[in-house]
Order: structure tokens, then sequence, then C-alpha cells
């Protein structure tokens, strides 16, 4: 039992005021804050009676909290006293994660979407260092070569020879056709440089032709659309079919497929099987599609010169086929920017024409 002088001196020490914690936490003991360099903290002993005092008034130490004053900074221009409250953290509440399954997504939200994924896995545009004259020029010009060489220069060649491609044989009328497809061809290809010639060295991915690459898959599924084309061939004939008044003809290529002579299939099975498509895919697919890229989305260049492709074989009755199998083109050669399989493609599709022609 503590003495009279020493309750005496505990309860006059102005260091130690008792107050009731603003918070009641049951689990955890309450937490004593003491400033060491408080001036009436003189030495343990009188810590420990403090301690003793509180405990012989029965006060619940949970419930108390200390504030320490230090009477270091006070001062007349600071009247206020300085001290530090520590309390007890409260429990921290975790707020409900709200697990409710999510909102089931709409079609109509997701079909945006499918379509932007469909578009970016057709490409993006090219850098075209040349203006809308530059197209429209290279175009004219090509088409304006194209007839004038077939129409025009090779069979004044032949009459100069004394040649008449009527009086040709099968086989003459073969070799006939090659040798105009080959010149048609490469004056274009001379063209299309003379006017590209100021903008080289052109980008990278410009008339690439390259066997590397993921590319087999492109054209597996190009060749997948076959059934289609040949379905629209046979509706565009439907829509458009051939007047009965005009008189129908067979075509140098039938006349041999029927006379079963074999070195006249096997030059026509060139022409249309390797030299068409390495032309026409240097201008429409090559040229045309990446130069519209500038003015339009890329899809946008696909159709526009899959409608030149099919406007250049001059045939109504084959619009709709030829239209399809430009888009189909097309779009493997956005995905792969390479020409070969495009080519590789446009070969198959015309092989597979001419196979059928031969049954």
């Amino acid at each position: 039992m503590l003495s009279s002088y020493s309750f005496h001196r505990v309860t006059q020490c102005p260091v130690l005021a008792l107050s009731y914690s603003k918070f009641r936490v049951q689990t955890r003991p309450c937490i004593f804050s003491l400033n060491r360099s408080s001036r009436a903290f003189e030495s343990n002993f009188k810590l420990t009676k403090n301690f003793l005092v509180l405990f012989y008034f029965g006060f619940d130490l949970q419930k108390l909290k200390f504030s320490c004053f230090r009477y270091d900074g006070f001062s007349p221009e600071n009247p206020k006293s300085e001290y530090i409250d520590h309390f007890l953290p409260e429990e921290t509440v975790q707020p409900e994660v709200d697990k409710s399954s999510p909102h089931k997504r709409d079609w109509k939200s997701t079909l945006p979407e499918a379509a932007d994924a469909v578009l970016r896995a057709v490409g993006s545009r090219w850098t075209v260092p040349w203006t809308a004259e530059t197209i429209l020029k290279v175009m004219l010009l090509w088409v304006a070569a194209f007839w004038f060489m077939g129409s025009w220069i090779i069979p004044f060649a032949a009459h100069m020879a004394g040649l008449s491609k009527d009086s040709l044989t099968f086989r003459g009328q073969a070799l006939f056709s090659l040798v105009t497809d080959v010149s048609e061809g490469l004056t274009g290809i001379a063209i299309l440089h003379r006017c590209l010639s100021q903008f080289h060295p052109l980008p990278s991915d410009w008339f690439k032709f390259s066997l590397r690459g993921k590319w087999v898959f492109d054209v597996a599924l190009g060749c997948l659309m076959f059934p289609i084309i040949n379905r629209l061939s046979q509706f565009n004939l439907n829509l458009l079919p051939v007047i009965p008044s005009a008189p129908v003809t067979l075509s140098s290529v039938e006349q041999s497929i029927l006379a079963r002579d074999p070195v006249a299939m096997a030059l026509y099975a060139i022409v249309v099987s390797v030299c068409a498509p390495i032309w026409e895919e240097i201008i429409f697919r090559g040229f045309l599609l990446p130069s519209l890229t500038k003015y339009m989305p890329v899809w946008c260049a696909i159709l526009v010169s899959s409608v030149a492709f099919a406007l250049a074989h001059f045939n109504v009755q084959r619009m709709l086929p030829l239209i399809f199998l430009g888009m189909v083109m097309g779009v493997v050669f956005a995905r792969t920017r390479n020409l070969l399989p495009s080519m590789l493609l446009h070969s198959l599709w015309n092989g597979f024409v001419f196979l059928d022609l031969m049954r």
C-alpha cells in the first residue's frame, strides 16, 4: 500500500493527465505514449509509482489515453500546449466485392468489334509517294498500251511478215496468242517503271515478291472460294444471258481444245496460267490497290481495284465472278504484302477454268 506522501506526489504531478479514450477496443491493450524528452519524468521510479496509483484506484487501463505535454515548446507567443495523441486503429472493414456474374454482352455491341477485327486482319495502308494524277496516268496508259499492242502492233507485224492469223494452224494461233500476251505484259511493266522512276527508291513493301512468309494458309483459304466464284459465274449468266440473235463463235482456245492438239493446249495453258496472272497482278494488286489506300480504307481499295480488274476483261457475263475473284486475291495480297500468293491464286483459278473447258 502506498503512503500518503507518495499519493500526494503522484496526484499533484502535472505530467500525466488521465482521459478516457474515444474508442473502446476490447481485444487489444492500451498503448502508452511517453515523451522521453519531457522534464516531468525524472526517474523510472516515479513512472512505476504512477502505474501503481492507477491500479490502486481500479481504473480500466483499456479505457485510458495518456496525453504528454511538452513544456519545452511552451512560450507566450505559443500558449497552446503541444501534445501527441495515440489512438488505437480501428478494425479495418473490407468492402464486400460484387461477385455477381458480369452482364451478358449484346450481339449489337460485339458486331462492331468483330468488324474492326476483320478489318485489322486485312492489313494497314501503304505509304504512297505519288498522287492521284500518277495513278490515273498509269492506268490509262496501261489500258491504251494493252489495246494498241494487241489490236494494232502485233497484227501489223504479223502482216508485214506475211502471216495471217486466220490462216494459222491451231499451234500457230496458240503461239500468236502467247507472243501477243507477252508483248502486252512487257509494255505495261515498261510504262509502270517509267511513270514511277521519279519516286525511286520505293518503300520495301511495294512490288514485293518473296517465297518467305506464312502465305500458304491464305492461298488455301482462297482456293476454298472457287466453288462460290463458280456459282456466281452461273448466276451472272442467268442474270445477263447471251443474246440469241448474236452469232455464237468459238475462241481459238476452245477450237484448240476441241482439236485435242497437245502443243496448242500447252501454249494456251502458259498464257492463261502463267503470263496473264503475272501482268494482271502487278498492275491491279501490285500498283492500283496500294495506291488507292492513300485516299480510302484498305477494304474500299480492294473493292475498287476488283471492279477495275473485272472491267478490264471486257466481258459483262463474267462481271460478278471476276469482282469476287479480285476481292479474294486483294485480301490475300493485303494480308501478305506479297505478290506471289495472289499470282499463285490467280494462276490456280485460271488453271481450274482451263481444265473445266477440257472436259
